[in-house]
């Protein structure tokens, strides 16, 4: 559990990182009374990547074989998780537990993480794109809400539409759904029964079809997925299809589903632990 005076560290995993907004994301982190302390790669840049996959994979294992730190905060999303998820020695991370947090890109180490270490990891804000900036209402609860989660508080986020009435139990697993399926063909999905969370930006409605699809297929998924919890669709072509589409999913698979969670790219989003045991009762979603 984190408390006043513990150490922070913040890793450029993915696209490369401005490092004014590290440093503002620092300073931010520092005045509640942490410390911080920035990975030697946060201002690399190899084309579209914050550096090597191979320094940030040493960064990854430095960070976590550190005692000092005892949280790791994804600095941005964009691209390049996925390039190292086979690369990394999972039992590194395994024999030093401690919180990972990030979204978007960062879900396909958010989940690769969960399934070979069974270690709970945090789809929540980002240093770059949710510490950086000013204080603001959605921007303060942004920050509670994260807190709180990683404090391993009890969670109780309400939605606001069901597609699907019913109650489902099972741990939370998902994230970004167009790099959920990205790790299609791999060992990624758990062997126990599980709350399946969604967002995405920018996609139009006939590719979220297909990447839902894309999951439908895989028996594991539809044996195991007993509920849905959606956040945002930002960028959608058209809100009328995406509307119907959602009710046709959830009527095809027979099982609760719930969306208009703060689970987005947008400013106020809710912070969601993969990995832990959760309860979705109509559009109240309940996480231990």
């Amino acid at each position: 559990m984190i408390k006043e005076g513990d150490t922070v560290g913040i890793i450029a995993l993915s696209g490369v990182c401005d490092r004014n907004k590290a440093e503002q994301a620092k300073a931010n982190i520092e005045a509640i009374g942490l410390n911080v302390r920035l990975s030697r790669n946060i201002s690399d840049e190899n084309l579209y990547l914050a550096g090597t996959d191979e320094d940030k994979i040493s960064e990854l294992y430095d960070f976590f074989k550190d005692d000092e730190i005892k949280l790791i905060l994804c600095a941005r999303g964009g691209y390049g998780a996925i390039r190292l998820i086979n690369k990394i020695d999972y039992s590194i991370l395994k024999s030093n537990p401690k919180p990972f947090c990030g979204f978007s890109d960062v879900t396909a180490l958010l989940l690769m993480i969960y399934r070979k270490t069974g270690m709970v990891t945090y789809h929540s804000p980002m240093a770059c794109t949710d510490f950086a900036g000013d204080e603001t209402p959605a921007g303060i609860n942004t920050i509670h809400t994260f807190f709180k989660a990683v404090k391993e508080e009890r969670l109780r986020y309400e939605g606001t539409k069901i597609y699907r009435a019913g109650s489902a139990e099972g741990v939370m697993w998902g994230g970004n759904l167009a790099t959920v399926v990205s790790l299609c063909g791999l060992d990624f999905i758990p062997y126990r029964n599980f709350i399946f969370f969604a967002e995405d930006l920018n996609e139009p409605v006939y590719k979220i079809d297909k990447m839902f699809q894309q999951l439908i297929n895989i028996p594991q998924f539809t044996r195991y997925c007993k509920g849905i919890v959606l956040g945002d669709f930002l960028g959608v072509d058209n809100e009328l299809w995406l509307e119907d589409y959602l009710s046709e999913l959830a009527n095809r698979l027979q099982i609760p589903v719930s969306g208009g969670f703060k689970i987005t790219h947008s400013g106020e989003k809710i912070t969601i632990p993969v990995g832990k045991n959760a309860k979705l009762k109509g559009n109240v979603l309940f996480i231990d």
